[in-house]
This record gives C-alpha cells, sequence and structure tokens, in this order.
C-alpha cells in the first residue's frame, strides 16, 4: 500500500474497517472524505470493508460505496479513479454485533493488517465494543480510530482510555477530531511561529484577549438524537474550540513531529481554567422559533426528538484563563452556537492600546486586531493608518490574505493521518481528559441551575443583552 508519508514512522494501514457503515456519519463524511482522498492519489492498495448490524447487507454496502467513488470522480486524478474503480468493486460487508464478545476480534482476523477499527457508532456503543474485547485478541498494529466525544466527564474519559490502552498502545489510538485537520493546524502554527512580527507578540504583554467563536446559521438539523444529550458546550467548546485555543496559545515546539507538537498542546490546556465562578465567566441559550438562512425553524424545545426538561444548550459561552507566564491575566472567550442570523468562524485576537498616542491625532483609535477564519482560512489584520484627506485623522484599514486551502475534505485529512500512522493530529488521551477538566465546573454549575438559560429567536444575533465581547470581568446576561 503506498500513503502519502509525513514526519512519523507510524504504522501504514492495508485495511480500514468501518463500524456503523450504514449511519450518516459514514454516508456524510466518512466516505466522502475517503473517496475525495484515494481520489487524489494519495492513498492506494487500501481495502475497505463495512461492518453493521442486521437489515444491511453486502449489496446496499456496495451501493453505497460505489455512489460516493462515482461522485468523486470529478476531482480524481487518473490513477485515482483507478483506485476509486477498485475499492468500489471489492469492498466487502460484514453483518455483526460488536457488543458480543469475539464477533469484531474474530472478524479483524480474516482481513489483511494491519487493520483500522474506525467506530463510527454511538459514544456508549463504541465503548461496550472496546471493553467486551480482550488484551491480545487484536493484532498489535491494529488502530482504534474513536470519534468524539471521547467520554461525557473527565472521570469517563479516563475510564475509556484505560479500556482502550489494554487492547492497543497509546501511538495507536486515533481520538479525532475533524477540526484538526493539516490545513487549519500548520497555518496557525506556521503564522506564529515563522513570522519574526507575530511570534513576540503572542504574550499578556502585547495581548488583551482572545476570542474563539463558531457560530452556525444551521439549526438542529434532525441531529435531536445526539444533540440534545451533548449541547453547545460539549459539541463545540469541550472538543473543537479547546483545539483552536491551544494551538493558539503553546510554545513553540522544536519539531512538527508528534511527540513534540502533543506535548505543548497537552501543557498548555492544562495550564487552562475557567475563569473564577462559572455564574460570572459562562452563559448559555436556547433558539426559539424564527427564520435561519430563510427558513422556518421552530422553537428548539419542540424539534423532533428533543426533551425540553434537559435544558440543552444552543449557544454557549465561556471565558477561561490559562495560568502560565505567558497568558496570565489574559481573558479567552470561547463562544459556539446554532441557529444564529451570522455565520462567524474565526479567532480573533485584540491587542493591547499603544502605550502612548501622540497628541493631535484625531478619530477613532481601534484596537489592532489579527483574525483568523476558519472554513474556508482567512487571515485579516486590523490596522489604524492616516486616512484620505486630513493627515492628522486615523482611519481603520484591513490587510487580508487567504491561507492554504486543502484540496482534501476535513475527513479526507483525517483518514490520511489514520492510514498513515500519524497520530499528530488527533488527540492524545491525557489532552482528551484536560479538555473534560476544564469543562467539568461548569457543566456542573449548569445542571444545578446556577447559570440561566436564555433565549433568543432563531436567525438573531443571540439573546438580548448579550455582548459578543463580554470577557469574565463584564459579564452580562447572566
Amino acid at each position: 500500500m503506498s500513503i502519502e508519508t509525513g514526519q512519523h514512522g507510524g504504522t501504514h494501514v492495508s485495511t480500514l474497517l468501518i463500524l456503523g457503515a450504514s449511519g450518516d456519519l459514514t454516508g456524510r463524511l466518512l466516505l466522502p472524505g475517503l473517496a475525495r482522498l484515494i481520489g487524489s492519489g494519495r492513498a492506494t492498495g487500501l481495502h475497505l470493508a463495512g461492518a453493521g448490524g442486521p437489515g444491511y447487507s453486502q449489496e446496499k454496502w456496495q451501493q453505497r460505496v460505489t455512489e460516493t467513488c462515482e461522485a468523486a470522480m470529478e476531482h480524481a486524478t487518473e490513477e485515482g479513479k483507478a483506485e476509486l474503480v477498485k475499492i468500489a468493486a471489492h469492498t466487502s460487508f460484514t453483518e455483526l454485533d460488536v457488543t458480543k464478545p469475539n464477533e469484531l476480534a474474530n472478524l479483524v482476523k480474516t482481513l489483511d493488517g494491519p487493520v483500522a477499527l474506525y467506530f463510527a457508532l454511538p459514544p456508549a456503543v463504541s465503548q461496550k465494543a472496546c471493553e467486551v474485547l480482550e488484551p491480545g485478541q487484536l493484532p498489535e498494529t491494529t488502530l482504534l480510530v474513536m470519534e468524539k466525544p471521547f467520554g461525557s466527564t473527565q472521570k469517563s474519559a479516563q475510564g475509556l482510555n484505560r479500556t482502550l490502552i489494554r487492547l492497543v498502545p497509546e501511538e495507536n489510538i486515533h481520538r479525532v477530531d475533524h477540526f484538526l485537520g493539516k490545513g487549519t493546524v500548520f497555518n496557525i502554527l506556521g503564522l506564529r511561529f515563522a513570522n519574526r512580527l507575530l511570534e513576540p507578540l503572542f504574550t499578556s504583554e502585547h495581548v488583551e484577549k482572545i476570542e474563539i467563536f463558531y457560530d452556525e446559521e444551521l439549526a438542529l438539523e434532525d441531529r435531536a438524537g445526539y444533540y440534545d444529550g451533548a449541547g453547545a458546550l460539549r459539541d463545540m467548546i469541550q472538543s473543537h474550540l479547546l483545539q483552536i485555543l491551544g494551538l493558539l496559545t503553546m510554545n513553540a515546539p522544536a519539531t512538527l513531529k508528534e511527540r513534540d507538537v502533543r506535548d505543548h498542546l497537552g501543557s498548555v490546556l492544562r495550564a487552562t481554567a475557567v475563569a473564577g465562578d462559572p455564574k460570572k465567566s459562562t452563559r448559555r441559550a436556547r433558539y426559539t422559533a424564527g427564520t435561519s438562512k430563510g427558513r422556518p425553524v421552530p422553537d428548539y424545545a419542540a424539534e423532533k426528538g428533543v426533551e425540553p426538561a434537559l435544558k440543552t444548550e444552543t449557544l454557549a459561552e465561556v471565558t477561561l484563563n490559562i495560568n502560565n507566564s505567558r497568558w496570565a491575566g489574559v481573558p479567552f472567550i470561547l463562544r459556539a452556537g446554532k441557529a444564529l442570523g451570522t455565520a462567524r468562524k474565526e479567532a480573533i485576537i485584540t491587542f493591547r492600546p499603544v502605550s502612548h498616542l501622540p497628541t493631535g491625532f484625531k478619530g477613532t483609535d481601534e484596537p489592532t486586531k489579527l483574525r483568523i477564519g476558519f472554513g474556508p482560512d482567512t487571515l485579516s489584520l486590523d490596522l489604524d493608518v492616516n486616512g484620505p484627506g486630513d493627515l492628522y485623522t486615523l482611519d481603520h484599514v484591513t490587510l487580508a490574505a487567504e491561507l492554504n486551502s486543502p484540496d482534501l475534505l476535513p475527513y479526507g485529512e483525517v483518514l490520511l493521518g489514520v492510514l498513515s500512522g500519524d497520530p499528530t493530529l488527533s488527540v492524545r488521551g491525557d489532552t482528551a481528559e484536560e479538555c473534560w477538566r476544564i469543562v467539568d465546573p461548569i457543566l456542573t454549575a449548569w445542571a444545578d441551575d446556577v447559570v440561566g438559560l436564555d433565549e433568543y429567536p432563531a436567525g438573531g444575533n443571540g439573546p438580548a443583552g448579550w455582548d459578543t465581547n463580554c470577557t469574565s470581568s463584564t459579564p452580562t446576561g447572566v
């Protein structure tokens, strides 16, 4: 098998076994991402296998894979087109119950190794499937690929990690976060550490605050089965946005190899905590009926499959501190929500004002801001300069650029790391536990109704009284 390689020496996968072959994640994200990767010519000689429960079949699986591969032909190289044809022609499906002892282990023994087991299943089912496996049942080269959430609390994440580590070594466990595609990660690391102009400024001496937003226009979209038990805090902040926070604030690693990058990411997250009392530094809200993207949206509590008594938030905002010498005193505001009027997916680094502005300048003295956009990845820098006409009047200008945009879909980037045995961009076990440690006090406070559940109309910009530039020292609406 040939896989595009990076700076690592991991296991190169021969067979990808997708558990949950009939599921939405497999059809909507995994298979399209895999097909685009294969079509690019960067993965050859792979065998694709699927497994699932009763009611699915080899014929249905083959049709699903074939249709996905045909759709990927448009973007494929000549070599990639040939590989897509092979994948569709030789893919296999097995009916099994992953929660029954020996069934999964026996299937793996029939496949060409090394095998990557992709658990495209509900978290509870994935955990049960791993618990019934016995140490030694899987070949030592087997890779376990786990979807978020990695547990539901720090304690449960620790238990899940203990279950996984008895089956395979840590380096063979890929806790995937499709937010951590190579494009986004290396755009941030390159921007920070390759520019003398910026690298010295990423400290509390120069940075006033950092905000990370992920506001979506999409509403629930028939995902109540997962989302109503998760909410915006667990779904986005606990995983995706904390990883972005870590990349923006970590110290420079010596190399881009797996251990260096993940050691530094883990170090800064270990120093991260809620900024004091959750009542003052967090807030939550849920959308009511309205209009989003030109379509009517029902009240969240009335959506199919939703249990109103759970008080699941669809908008969450938290303020964190990083307790180390580089970032002491800087507020970090993380916000994620659904059914909002404007999609906003970016990190904003706001720099402190200059120590002295010469008397005589007029106009609005806006702070310098660096904005990093996600999907598409963009970069903009807001500056004050002399405007046209009156040379004493300052004007605001923005310097903008587009960053590297990968040709792969997000799950294609994830699978490239898995198939090449490179864990650099997967979440390490200790880091997964730290992310839960950070949000556990918030979840406890919210469960106890210490923080009220505000409301906002779908298609709006959030609850009345919410200031998007809120920090822990000036909370509103809580």
